[in-house]
């Protein structure tokens, strides 16, 4: 009788093996949305240089906005660190309240999303939404957005064809980021006047007076904040993905200056996210704290290993 009792202890040993493996092996990979925001490749270069250094596979893919959130809700991709508030409460609603997409955290606070323009062309007497259509000559009869299909964009559009603030027959510039700041910077070296879509933290900030202007406020709030969202469950199936995601706080400074070095200095922004982290081995681990590696080793000691902090 003593050898059955054995073999079916053995079983049992083998078959909790394979289910926590099983488990494991739900989680052994994780993707995130980059939509090619410099703030949000920044943040999430960060967050993939920490999770493989806990022994994960990550997979960004870059992905419009409307294509993240609908991929957050076809489960083809798990993170999205980047869901700008309230400026984006449009487009992300119908997946909170359908339980597709699950908010996190808040990872950072105090952000300004909204219409900008040179602080020359401020003084000149565009002060707000209602002064646009005043200089429409000046303006060559363009507003600057950012990437097709972004949800500020649409809503600019909007604001044309109704024609709110006599802006009908204005242009809506769709670009990249890259693109659309670099024909703002050439005007305003020459020192015309524009007015595009502006955001903080951003480098931009610094690169020439900004001044944001008031009257966009039913869309893009005032002083806003970013969330980390997920598809539905990912925090539950992956609960130590889970506590890193809700342990993971930035900064205005932190965004600004790894942007600085990837917009103004052409780092890499892998290579930018990682110098900052090792100049800052304190917020590092606190974002790992009661986390583990993935195979439930010493998060903490694993990543000061592999990244050098």
């Amino acid at each position: 009788m003593i050898k059955p009792i054995l073999t079916l202890t053995g079983a049992l040993a083998v078959s909790l093996m394979s289910t926590s493996a099983f488990a494991a092996g739900q989680c052994e990979s994780v993707s995130f949305s980059d939509v090619g925001w410099t703030d949000i490749t920044t943040t999430t270069a960060a967050a993939r240089q920490v999770l493989e250094a806990l022994g994960y596979d990550v997979d960004v893919k870059v992905l419009s906005v409307p294509v993240t959130f609908a991929s957050l809700e076809s489960d083809d991709v798990d993170i999205f660190l980047g869901n700008w508030m309230p400026a984006q409460t449009g487009a992300i609603t119908p997946y909170l309240e359908s339980g597709e997409i699950e908010v996190i955290t808040t990872n950072l606070e105090g952000t300004n999303y909204t219409l900008a323009v040179p602080e020359y062309t401020f003084d000149k007497g565009l002060t707000s939404y209602s002064k646009i259509a005043d200089f429409r000559d000046e303006l060559d009869g363009k507003i600057y957005g950012i990437e097709p299909g972004n949800e500020g964009n649409a809503y600019l559009v909007e604001l044309i064809e109704n024609n709110t603030h006599g802006l009908e027959g204005f242009d809506v510039v769709e670009s990249s980021e890259q693109g659309m700041l670099a024909q703002v910077n050439r005007l305003v070296d020459d020192g015309e006047d524009v007015v595009f879509l502006g955001w903080a933290p951003h480098p931009m900030n610094s690169a020439f007076p900004i001044k944001y202007l008031p009257g966009g406020e039913d869309f893009f709030g005032g002083e806003g904040i970013v969330q980390t969202v997920t598809r539905q469950g990912f925090a539950e199936e992956c609960p130590n993905v889970g506590k890193l995601l809700e342990n993971m706080k930035f900064s205005l400074p932190m965004e600004n200056e790894i942007m600085g070095a990837i917009l103004n200095d052409g780092e890499d922004a892998g290579d930018a996210s990682l110098a900052w982290m090792q100049a800052n081995p304190d917020a590092v681990l606190a974002w790992v704290e009661g986390v583990t590696t993935l195979d439930g080793g010493d998060g903490a000691a694993a990543v000061t290993a592999e990244l050098g902090l």
